[in-house]
């Protein structure tokens, strides 16, 4: 059995893009350390008083819900949140909504769970069946967006941390490149700017590959779901991931080195395209011009 490079137990990981075997501490501290150097690089918590943290019940925001809990726990004068999107999808959100509020009873979190049904009149299962020219993640990715940020909004948070990985911020970077979106690029989170109305977003878990995140959930025993969402399959996102996979599997480290090389030019894509103040929609979100996405696509859908 191969052992740990910092002591005598056995490994239980090797990590490729810096040559390293770890035991379950060793590792479980390696990406603390990571995630906790990330908080602090993202969050003021002299000024940042109320978190909200989006928690889906999969392995990522699960992950990043436990990282927050143990920063903030011993700040009275910090509250944490949970928020919880249920989309109505049969067969697949009610599970993992059962091993959000189990986790969230063992870190003893306040839990707020906010649905489709109430917030714009469908379920998921309902608009998959009107979809028109647009992917059931278009959809879910606009009014997920918007019930969290009113969520968050209305229990005073100061930001909304989030469980997106490595992958997921290595994915979003590489497509909006392909795409020519720079515009784009400047608005990704973390946020530097706050904007009225709209909650800025931090990710806690942005240096932190997938499979890490999956290995640290079930090495420190964190309630999470691993089932997946029936509607995954039709996002373009998932091009870009076997993309980013099959290049990182040939040269380890190219997930880290998209992040940097992004963050490195981030402040000059501030500079160039500086974030328009945003308005306010007739249903009390912000928004760039007039009416947001949510609810051109809830005009779509009451017209089919």
């Amino acid at each position: 059995m191969v052992k740990c490079d910092k002591c005598q137990k056995d490994a239980v990981t090797y990590i490729r893009y810096n040559g390293s075997h770890l035991c379950q501490g060793h590792f479980s501290e390696f990406v603390e350390k990571r995630v906790k150097k990330e908080i602090r690089n993202q969050t003021n918590f002299n000024k940042v008083k109320n978190v909200a943290v989006a928690i889906s019940g999969g392995k990522d925001s699960s992950v990043a819900l436990s990282l927050m809990h143990s920063v903030v726990k011993e700040r009275r004068d910090v509250t944490l949140t949970a928020i919880t999107v249920d989309e109505g999808i049969e067969d697949y959100r009610p599970e993992t909504i059962k091993c959000v509020r189990e986790l969230c009873d063992k870190l003893d979190v306040t839990l707020e769970i906010v649905s489709f049904k109430d917030h714009v009149g469908y379920t998921m299962d309902d608009i998959s069946k009107n979809l028109g020219y647009r992917t059931p993640c278009a959809f879910c990715g606009v009014f997920r967006r918007q019930c969290m940020n009113a969520v968050a909004r209305n229990i005073n948070a100061d930001i909304i941390a989030t469980g997106h990985n490595l992958d997921d911020n290595a994915q979003a970077i590489l497509m909006n490149f392909t795409r020519g979106d720079v515009e784009r690029l400047a608005r990704l989170s973390p946020h530097v700017r706050i904007q009225p109305g709209l909650i800025p977003r931090i990710h806690p878990l942005r240096q932190i590959p997938e499979k890490e995140t999956y290995l640290y959930a079930i090495i420190n025993e964190i309630p999470f779901s691993d089932k997946e969402c029936p509607y995954w399959s039709a996002a373009l996102r998932n091009e870009y991931r076997d993309i980013i996979d099959e290049l990182e599997s040939r040269s380890p480290g190219t997930r880290h080195s998209i992040l940097s090389s992004y963050d490195a030019i981030k402040p000059l894509l501030i500079e160039k395209y500086p974030q328009k103040d945003l308005g306010k929609c007739k249903c009390g979100e912000p928004s760039p011009s007039g009416k947001c996405m949510a609810c051109k696509m809830l005009e779509d859908l009451n017209k089919k």
